[in-house]
C-alpha cells in the first residue's frame, strides 16, 4: 500500500500482570535531528568512497546506524526536493516545481514539523529554506533562523526570530552554534531540529525569476581553517563535455554550453566551476566543517544524555556532476550523480535493539523520510503523504514494498539557457532506469544499473530490450498518476 494508515507503537510492550512496572515512567518520545547538506554527492564522504576526503564524524554515524546505498531525491533540484522532504509528497503534488520565488506557496504547505509541534514537540528550522527568497518563518516552527535565497558563506545576513542582522563568521559554524543552543534550550521536552546547511553549495545568487546573477562569482569557499588542506590531493576528473549517449536533449545542452563557453567569460566561469580540480578539492574542504558540525551536534546530545533517545537523519537535497555525462555545475539531470543522495540514519537505542552498522540496499525516496519521522514519534501518518516509512527497515524488520523510485523534473524556470528543455519523468527499478524526455517524441533512455552503473550504454533502441522498455513505460505511467494523487486506473 502506498499510504500507511494504521500506526504501531514505538515500543511493543509484553503483557504483564499486577503492577510490576507501576512506578516506571513512560518512555519519552524520541528527539529528532534532521541534517540536510546542500548539493552533497552520494560518494562525498569517507565511507561513501571519496578518494581523499576524511569525515570521521559522518563515518562514525555510518558505524552506529543504517546507510542506504540506493537513496534518491524525487527531483534533483533544491527547492522542490526540500518541499518533498518536509511534506512527504512528490513535486507534482505539493506544487513547488522549481527554484523560482515560491514564498506564498511555501507558507501554505502542510509540513510534518507542524504535526510534531501539535504533538508536543519543540521544533526548529536552522539554515537554508530556499522555497522563495523570503526568509521569514513558516508555520510549524517554534524557533526559526534562515536567510534569503542561497545566502552567503562568509558573514551571512540571518533572519532569526523576527530580526535580521549580519552575523560575523562562517555559515556552517554559525548554524551549528544555533543548533547547539536550541538543543540546550529544549532538553525538557521532545524536540525536532532541522539543520539546512549552505555547504557544499557555492556562492551564488538567483533572482526571483530564476535567472542567475552572473556578477556574483561562483566560488566554493571552505572555512579558513580548512583552506588548503587538500591542495595537493590527487583528483581524477572525467574528461569534460564528453557525451556518452547519442540523444538530442544532452547533445543540445552540450552544444549550448560550448557556445557560451567560447562567447562569454562569465558563462565560462560558471560552466567550468564544477569540473576543475580546484573545485573538487574546495568542496572536499567545505565538507570538513559539515563533518565537524555533525560531531558538535552528537557531542552535545551525548553530554546532555539525549543521544540514545534521538533519531538522527543525515542526507542531502541532491547531488552534483564532476564532468560525468559531459555535465558540470548542474544537478537537474536524471543520472546517478545528481539524483542519488547520501542517507544515514541513527535510530534511538532501546533495551532490546542497539545501534549497529548496517548497509541497506532497499530503494528509498526522499519522500520516505517524513513518514519515517512521524512513525518514530508515534504520530499518525496523513494519507496525503506519498512516502513509505523506513521504520521497519531501521528496526530490522521486513523491507518496505517499494518496487521503484519515481523521479520528475519540470522545466518551468530557465536560470541557464541549456536547461530550457530539461523536462522528464524517470523510473528506477531494482535493476533498470528509464528516462522519458517529455518535450521530445519517443526520446527514451534505459540503463541496466547492475551491469552499467555509469549509465554509458543506452538500451532503449535495442530490439532485445523492447519488451522490457514497454514494461517500464507502463510502470512509469502508473507512477506518474500516483505522484499526482490519481488512481492508476484513470
Amino acid at each position: 500500500m502506498r499510504y500507511l494508515i494504521p500506526m504501531l507503537s514505538f515500543f511493543i510492550c509484553p503483557l504483564i500482570t499486577g503492577n510490576v512496572f507501576a512506578d516506571v515512567a513512560p518512555q519519552k518520545p524520541p528527539n529528532i535531528v534532521m541534517i540536510v547538506v546542500d548539493d552533497m554527492r552520494f560518494d562525498e564522504f569517507g565511507k561513501g568512497g571519496h578518494p581523499f576526503l576524511e569525515t570521521p564524524q559522518i563515518d562514525l554515524l555510518v558505524k552506529q546506524g543504517v546507510s542506504f546505498s540506493r537513496a534518491y531525491a524525487v527531483t534533483p533540484l533544491c527547492s522542490p526536493n526540500r518541499a518533498s522532504l518536509l511534506t512527504g509528497q512528490f513535486p507534482s503534488r505539493h506544487g513547488v516545481l522549481d527554484n523560482t520565488s515560491r514564498s506564498n506557496l511555501s507558507h501554505r504547505l502542510e509540513l510534518f514539523p507542524g504535526l510534531l509541534q501539535s504533538a508536543g514537540y519543540r521544533t526548529a528550522h536552522v539554515g537554508k529554506w530556499h522555497m522563495g527568497n523570503d526568509p521569514s518563518p513558516r508555520p510549524g516552527y517554534d524557533y526559526w533562523v534562515s536567510y534569503a535565497g542561497h545566502g552567503k558563506l562568509i558573514n551571512p545576513e540571518l533572519y532569526e526570530q523576527g530580526e535580521t542582522r549580519v552575523v560575523n563568521g562562517y555559515m556552517t559554524d554559525i548554524l551549528t552554534q544555533r543548533a547547539v543552543r536550541f538543543i540546550h534550550d529544549s532538553a525538557s521536552q521532545p524536540f525536532f531540529l532541522y539543520i539546512g546547511h549552505k555547504a557544499v553549495h557555492p556562492e551564488a545568487s538567483q533572482r526571483n525569476d530564476g535567472s542567475a546573477d552572473l556578477s556574483v562569482k561562483r566560488e566554493f569557499i571552505p572555512a579558513k581553517r580548512h583552506q588548503g588542506k587538500y591542495k595537493n590531493a590527487e583528483v581524477n576528473t572525467v574528461e569534460r563535455y564528453i557525451a556518452t549517449q547519442d540523444f538530442s536533449p544532452l547533445n543540445e545542452s552540450l552544444a549550448i554550453r560550448h557556445m557560451l563557453e567560447k562567447s562569454d567569460e562569465r558563462w565560462y566561469r560558471w560552466i567550468n566551476s564544477g569540473l576543475s580540480e580546484d573545485t573538487i578539492r574546495a568542496r572536499a574542504e567545505m565538507m570538513l566543517s559539515v563533518d565537524e558540525s555533525l560531531g558538535e551536534i552528537v557531542k552535545t546530545l551525548q553530554n546532555m544524555d539525549l543521544l540514545d533517545n534521538t533519531l538522527i537523519i543525515f542526507t542531502s537535497d541532491n547531488g552534483y556532476f564532476y564532468g560525468e555525462h559531459g555535465l558540470t555545475i548542474e544537478r537537474r539531470y536524471p543520472y546517478e550523480e545528481a539524483i542519488k543522495v547520501p542517507l544515514i540514519i541513527r535510530k534511538p537505542k532501546t533495551e532490546n535493539a542497539q545501534t549497529s552498522s548496517t548497509i541497506a540496499d532497499t530503494l528509498v525516496a526522499s519522500i520516505d523520510l517524513a513518514p519515517t519521522i512521524l512513525e518514530y514519534a508515534n504520530i499518525d501518518i496523513p494519507v496525503s503523504m506519498q512516502g513509505q516509512s523506513l521504520h521497519s527497515v531501521l528496526e530490522g524488520g521486513d523491507k518496505p514494498a517499494r518496487e521503484a523510485v519515481f523521479i520528475e523534473h519540470f522545466a518551468h524556470e530557465n536560470p541557464f539557457i541549456w536547461t530550457a528543455n530539461i523536462d522528464y519523468k524517470a523510473l528506477i527499478s531494482q535493476q533498470y532506469k528509464l528516462i522519458k524526455w517529455n518535450r521530445y517524441d519517443n526520446e527514451y533512455e534505459m540503463y541496466n544499473l547492475e551491469e552499467d552503473p555509469g549509465e554509458i550504454n543506452n538500451l532503449a533502441d535495442e530490439d532485445v530490450y523492447k519488451n522490457r522498455l514497454t514494461e517500464l513505460l507502463d510502470q512509469l505511467r502508473t507512477e506518474t498518476l500516483n505522484a499526482l494523487g490519481l488512481p492508476s486506473g484513470s
